[in-house]
C-alpha cells in the first residue's frame, strides 16, 4: 500500500482545483501518459474532457487531494443527451474564439481534438441509451495503483445512484490496456457499438 494513502483524500471538486484539473488532464491525456508533445496547447484537452463537466455539473466532480493539490479527478454527467445540449449552448461559446471550428478536414492531432470539441453530438449513441451517465477519470502516475481510482469511482457511482441514474458508460482508447484492466476490476463490461473507431465503450450499473 502506498505510503501517501493516508494523506490524500477524495472530496468534491472546488473552483480552486481548476488549474490542477487541467494539469492532470494534460499529464494523463495520451494513453494515460503525458500529452504535451502531441497537444502543445495545454488548454485543448481539458476544454473537451474535463472543464465542461466541472463547470456544468460540479456536483458530479470529485478530486483526490494530497494536502497540497488535486492529483486525480473524476468528472461526469448524469444525462449525456442533456449535457450535449448544454455543452453546445453554454460551453462552446466560452472557447470558440480560442478554438474556432475547422474549415477543412482535421490534419493534425490537435485539429482532430478541435473537431471533437465542435461535435458534442458524437457522445449520443443509441446503443448507450440504457447508460445515460458518462464519466472521465484521471490520476497522476504518482497516485495510481494506490486505491484512489476505485475510491473516486465509488464516490461518483454513489452520487449518480443518489440522483436516480441507473447506469453509466465511458469511452476509452482501446490501446490503453492498463485502463481497461482497471475498469474490468470495477465491474465494467463492453457495450457493443458499431464502428467505435479507436474507442471501446464500457458500462455498468451505478448500484
Amino acid at each position: 500500500m502506498s505510503e501517501h494513502l493516508g494523506r490524500a483524500v477524495v472530496r468534491p471538486y472546488e473552483p480552486r482545483d481548476r488549474a490542477d484539473l487541467f494539469d492532470i488532464c494534460v499529464r494523463t491525456g495520451e494513453l494515460g501518459g503525458d500529452s504535451r508533445q502531441t497537444y502543445p496547447d495545454l488548454d485543448l484537452l481539458p476544454s473537451i474532457f474535463a472543464a465542461p463537466y466541472a463547470e456544468l455539473e460540479p456536483d458530479l466532480a470529485f478530486v483526490v487531494d494530497d494536502g497540497t493539490r488535486a492529483v486525480g479527478y473524476v468528472v461526469a454527467t448524469a444525462d449525456t443527451a442533456a449535457f450535449v445540449q448544454r455543452f453546445r449552448a453554454e460551453w462552446l461559446p466560452t472557447v470558440v474564439d480560442r478554438y474556432p471550428p475547422l474549415t477543412t478536414e482535421p490534419g493534425t492531432p490537435s485539429e482532430v481534438m478541435v473537431h471533437l470539441l465542435h461535435t458534442p453530438e458524437r457522445m449520443v449513441l443509441p446503443e448507450l441509451a440504457d447508460y445515460p451517465a458518462h464519466l472521465h477519470i484521471d490520476l497522476l502516475p504518482s497516485h495510481q495503483r494506490a486505491g484512489y481510482g476505485r475510491e473516486l469511482m465509488e464516490t461518483l457511482l454513489a452520487a449518480l445512484a443518489a440522483k436516480g441514474v441507473p447506469a453509466v458508460h465511458l469511452g476509452m482508447v482501446t490501446a490503453n490496456t492498463p485502463a481497461r484492466a482497471f475498469y474490468d476490476r470495477l465491474g465494467f463490461h463492453v457495450l457493443p457499438v458499431p464502428d467505435p473507431g479507436p474507442l471501446t465503450y464500457l458500462g455498468r450499473s451505478t448500484s
